[in-house]
């Protein structure tokens, strides 16, 4: 068997941390894949993995090897890429990287649908609420929000989302409603740690810009956690409008200071190269930009602004 097969069993098997899954993925049995792992130790003499009754582990030259092989596959596939792209075609693998509210709001789900059109496309979708870098960890796209962080990547800004202050009604009616960017400071904010304040949050009204302190109460990097610590009457925090819409119409949320604009939050699109054309790329891009348009339109003071794509 040739060393690129035995290397990307090897890689689908860390991915999955399971035998029995990378075996389902690779539509072969588990033990073919034990046997390929074998095969490949054999060939490196070094043992790669560690079994556990949760599942596998790579040992320190399963890791170096691991990263080889993730350089390796990523090159091969840009490469079935650009030949696909010659032909107009969309096929071979296809690593995506998203953060985790707007992978299951909005690109899971339009991923799902571009699977369903194009057969031969495999793709590999990870929920990520942390900055990758798509270079050297292997991915054709990463779709952030807020900041494109350290990449050896190229990035553009392809949207802009209108966000909001917002707690639960309780909280508000426990706490008393701020009435003045300055009251922020009385209620406790609930932050992502992607998301940090700085002590501030600058709100605009009417062309102008008010520094509203804020008292951060808790952080995390779950967004279902501050969701549900929002719920729960912990605090107020910030996000995309078209994420809580139902919950403000049906009640269980109110904003927070509604005649302030929040900051507006950017989404990028981050992938290795500008230069090397990839369809499943722009396809996934396109459809991203469409689906936020859609569901969600940035206003401003005096008229409705639509998410752009920019270069």
């Amino acid at each position: 068997m040739d060393r690129f097969t035995l290397l990307e069993t090897f890689t689908i098997a860390l991915d999955e941390g399971s035998l029995n899954r990378a075996a389902q993925r690779r539509g072969i049995s588990q033990s073919a894949v034990s046997q390929q792992i074998k095969q490949l130790e054999t060939l490196t003499g070094q043992q790669l993995l560690h079994r556990t009754a949760k599942g596998i582990h790579a040992t320190r030259a399963g890791d170096l090897i691991y990263s080889h092989a993730q350089t390796l596959l990523s090159g091969y596939n840009r490469m079935t890429a650009e030949l696909d792209a010659l032909e107009g075609s969309v096929s071979g693998t296809f690593r995506v990287s998203v953060n985790s509210f707007l992978g299951r709001s909005v690109i899971g789900p339009m991923l799902l649908e571009l699977n369903q059109q194009h057969p031969d496309l495999n793709i590999v979708m990870r929920l990520e609420d942390r900055l990758v870098d798509v270079v050297r960890e292997g991915y054709d796209l990463a779709i952030r929000t807020g900041r494109l962080g350290d990449t050896d990547g190229f990035g553009r800004k392809i949207s802009t989302l209108e966000t909001v202050l917002f707690a639960t009604p309780e909280y508000l009616d426990r706490e008393t409603r701020p009435q003045k960017p300055e009251d922020l400071q009385r209620l406790k904010f609930i932050q992502h740690h992607e998301d940090q304040t700085r002590g501030f949050f600058p709100l605009r009204r009417g062309g102008q810009e008010f520094p509203a302190p804020v008292q951060v109460g808790f952080t995390a990097d779950d967004p279902d956690l501050i969701m549900r610590a929002v719920s729960s009457g912990t605090g107020f925090t910030r996000a995309p409008r078209f994420m809580i819409e139902a919950q403000l119409a049906a009640g269980e949320y109110e904003l927070v200071l509604p005649g302030y604009e929040a900051p507006l939050k950017e989404v990028f699109a981050v992938y290795p190269s500008r230069r090397t054309p990839d369809r499943r790329r722009d396809l996934t891009i396109e459809n991203t930009v469409a689906r936020l348009e859609a569901l969600h339109r940035p206003r401003t003071a005096n008229s409705p602004v639509r998410p752009a794509i920019t270069a």
